[in-house]
């Protein structure tokens, strides 16, 4: 197997494990700690108003919850790529030397 086709494979493997869970369970509600942090805010601060608005408004939480994970994603993704780079980098640097 090709070192592409296999990163097209590891891809669509993440995909569905990230979107699988949000399609079979639609209608499920998800708790947010978002949710219970403005909870308790504007139990002990009644007169508190938000500095933001949302950018997708009337968003179900299983919206909220798929953005949070594919932005964990996307961010250990990026992670992973500058580390292996850099570790790329360090052993040719080492091999070159030798």
């Amino acid at each position: 197997m090709s070192k592409v086709s296999s990163n097209w494979l590891l891809i669509g493997g993440v995909l569905v494990l990230a979107l699988g869970p949000l399609l079979m369970l639609q209608g499920t509600e998800f708790g947010s700690t978002d949710g219970s942090f403005t909870t308790a805010i504007e139990a002990d601060h009644p007169n508190y108003k938000p500095w933001f608005e949302p950018v997708i408004k009337d968003s179900g939480p299983e919206v909220q919850a798929f953005l949070f994970a594919a932005q964990a994603g996307i961010g250990a993704g990026v992670v992973g790529y500058i580390l292996g780079l850099y570790k790329g980098r360090s052993e040719r640097h080492e091999r070159d030397e030798h």
